[in-house]
């Protein structure tokens, strides 16, 4: 089980299923995260890996097939469906990548963010000053009674962002928040992000495609086919000291002694698994079969070998096979059915 030590948002060995006409889709495969309260986690991972499944089932949206997810102390596959609106309504919000998806077109900025307060019983001044607040907050005074239309893709997903505060929630999930939108505009959106996550004390994950997302989060989770697979954290190396002349150098030595370095860590699950990224795979020879030893410095795993010994042998030459087959070269599955032809 992941550990609730200080754990704002716990995932324990996670499932989730699709079924699509006769045929099953596992989104997720016994995932593991936790993210502390007050974080700032990004979360990446290739088109159909599970990442955004991973958002949904954080929100409330859909139930996981199997395993447990803990948000702030509450289990979401315990809640009533009257529970799980609530939850969904007040504590937490929504960022996603389609302005449409975000925003009422119709309505003006002020009131696509009084929309979720009403729709909580909230009224009158109340919440048109807690909407004007929020304008104010996302440097956007200027522009109350514009509608969507008349804002820029930035200016949109700022209002998206008070949008999602209205109710005041403790998470926040953005799904691609910057996928649509420049480079200097998308760094705009990361350091909003960062200040509510330093003022306001706000837990917040970001699914992205981008690559630099480890530049503007605290640590970066990596997905893949459903379970996690990697985490980048941030960290900072204290470079040689030199002794400065005056102030103006003491202020560079210091930024330039204190780096930020980035780390990324291969994620051992609850179950002992790990998932060895292809590249090492490729480049060691590893196949389905592989030996394990312990040494002092650690563990050491490296391709098995003798496996004509092994009782799975006929496995592993149709592995191989198909593996020749996919690259293109004549011989493999191909040959083999074309002389039993």
């Amino acid at each position: 089980m992941a550990t609730s030590n200080g754990a704002f948002v716990i995932c324990d060995d996670l499932y989730k299923i699709f079924k699509v006409a006769d045929i099953e889709v596992m989104a997720l495969q016994g995932l593991d995260l936790t993210v502390k309260r007050g974080e700032l986690v990004g979360v990446v991972g290739a088109s159909g890996s599970g990442k955004t499944t991973l958002m949904n089932v954080l929100g409330g949206l859909t139930r996981p097939s199997a395993g447990q997810v803990i948000i702030d102390g509450k289990n979401l596959l315990k809640l009533s469906t009257r529970e799980l609106t609530a939850y969904r309504q007040v504590e937490v919000g929504f960022v996603w990548q389609q302005g449409s998806r975000n925003l009422i077109p119709y309505l003006s900025a002020l009131d696509n963010i009084k929309l979720p307060m009403t729709l909580a019983g909230g009224a009158g001044s109340q919440i048109d000053r807690r909407a004007r607040e929020l304008m104010d907050l996302v440097d956007l005074s200027h522009r109350y009674d514009h509608i969507p239309i008349q804002l820029s893709g930035g200016e949109q997903q700022r209002v998206a962002i008070a949008v999602a505060l209205a109710n005041e929630p403790k998470l926040l999930l953005a799904d691609e928040p910057t996928g649509e939108l420049d480079s200097t505009t998308s760094d705009q959106i990361y350091d909003l992000f960062k200040r509510l996550n330093r003022d306001l004390g706000l837990t917040i994950c970001i699914v992205s495609h981008d690559p630099l997302i480890a530049q503007h989060v605290g640590r970066v989770v990596a997905i893949r086919d459903g379970k996690l697979a990697s985490e980048t954290v941030r960290r900072s190396r204290q470079g040689a000291k030199r002794q400065p002349q005056n102030a103006e150098q003491e202020r560079a030595e210091l930024a330039e002694r204190w780096d930020d370095h980035f780390e990324e860590l291969i994620v051992l699950d609850s179950a002992g698994r790990l998932q060895i990224p292809k590249q090492y795979r490729e480049q060691l020879g590893f196949e389905n079969r592989v030996e394990m030893e312990v040494t002092e410095d650690g563990i050491v795993i490296r391709p098995a070998q003798n496996l004509d010994e092994t009782s799975s042998q006929g496995e592993i030459q149709l592995e191989r096979e198909i593996r020749v087959g996919e690259n293109g070269t004549r011989g493999g599955l191909f040959s083999r059915f074309r002389r039993k032809s």
